[in-house]
């Protein structure tokens, strides 16, 4: 997990040459638990459910919007289409990430790990085109007196809530692990909600002859998934950009760091997330002369892990006598 790395100087090299000895009583263990491809395979089932059931309903519910004239159907149907697109992502990720894992790396060192972000990312451009289609279209019929078939409308928007409810169901424990499965969850439950929506409109425009609730309710679809879409896309701008994890004490994890008997300082201080539930740090570490360089490891490596839940840490341990790494502060 953590690795050491030796300069060139003579005292280094005498530290190097009992590293194999000493490493021999005290062996590091390096393994991270279970990997994103293996995490990600218990969510295959229930993703590959949950994609068919709402591809199959898409299909419907476009053609419906169409037939009918309804702009909430047609709303609802648009925000299936980033359902279908963004479980299709998810699914091809986890499918990746197995099959890379599976396969030498080769330049990809970190695997395909952020193609989970990438396709969250992707989600949130994609909700923020469809809710402002549906915003502006909205204010276009709200002139006019659009005829819409809301007998059709309310068995349809019917069916397009019970097939969200299945998949509501089938992604609500995959969303707390993944943060794919939980940009698909959202939009699994903008969905719900708006075919509730879809179903009141149809009564209140075959009811109560109130026309301009379809573009109403469409309206408010499109403008109920926009802050959880804002939500979704910054925290996948937040991996992208490689910002330390939400709420992480940076400061504190310094401090902590440098409490280490024999060390003097800590810098080039860098923690970040990979993908969901898999955060990453790396520091160097100067050691005054004599200072054993294992044991401050070993310490290093147990604050970050036991402390703040990060079991992928990389430290370089440094001589006090070493100079040069400060040039670089990036």
């Amino acid at each position: 997990m953590s690795d050491r790395h030796d300069h060139h100087h003579d005292a280094d090299h005498h530290d190097a040459d009992h590293h194999d000895d000493r490493h021999s009583d005290r062996q590091h263990d390096h393994q991270h638990g279970p990997s994103l491809a293996r995490a990600g395979e218990r969510h295959v089932r229930p993703l590959t459910i949950a994609f068919v059931v709402i591809a199959t309903f898409f299909v419907v519910e476009a053609v419906a919007g169409f037939a009918t004239g309804s702009l909430a159907l047609l709303s609802d149907a648009g925000h299936m289409l980033t359902d279908v697109i963004g479980l299709g992502m998810a699914l091809a990720a986890i499918r990746l990430a197995t099959r890379f894992e599976q396969r030498e790396q080769g330049h990809h060192t970190f695997g395909v790990y952020r193609l989970e972000i990438l396709a969250a990312f992707v989600n949130a451009l994609l909700l923020f085109g469809v809710a402002g289609w549906v915003l502006v279209e909205a204010v276009r019929r709200l002139s006019g007196d659009p005829e819409v078939d809301s007998g059709s409308m309310l068995i349809v928007a019917a069916v397009g809530l019970a097939a969200n409810l299945v998949a509501f169901g089938l992604l609500r424990e995959g969303a707390k692990e993944s943060l794919n499965v939980e940009g698909a969850y959202l939009e699994v439950v903008a969905d719900t909600l708006g075919s509730v929506g879809v179903i009141l409109a149809a009564v209140a425009v075959r009811w109560f002859g109130w026309w301009w609730a379809d573009p109403v309710v469409g309206a408010l679809i499109g403008l109920w998934i926009l802050p959880r879409t804002l939500r979704l896309g910054r925290k996948a701008v937040r991996v992208l950009l490689q910002a330390a994890p939400a709420g992480f004490e940076l400061d504190r994890l310094r401090a902590d760091l440098a409490s280490i008997d024999g060390v003097v300082d800590v810098h080039d201080l860098h923690v970040w997330t990979l993908t969901s539930d898999m955060d990453a740090a790396s520091a160097h570490l100067v050691a005054a002369t004599g200072t054993d360089h294992h044991a401050v490891l070993d310490e290093a490596r147990a604050i970050l892990s036991e402390r703040y839940r990060v079991d992928h840490g990389t430290f370089q341990v440094e001589p006090d006598t070493h100079e040069g790494c400060h040039e670089i502060t990036w």
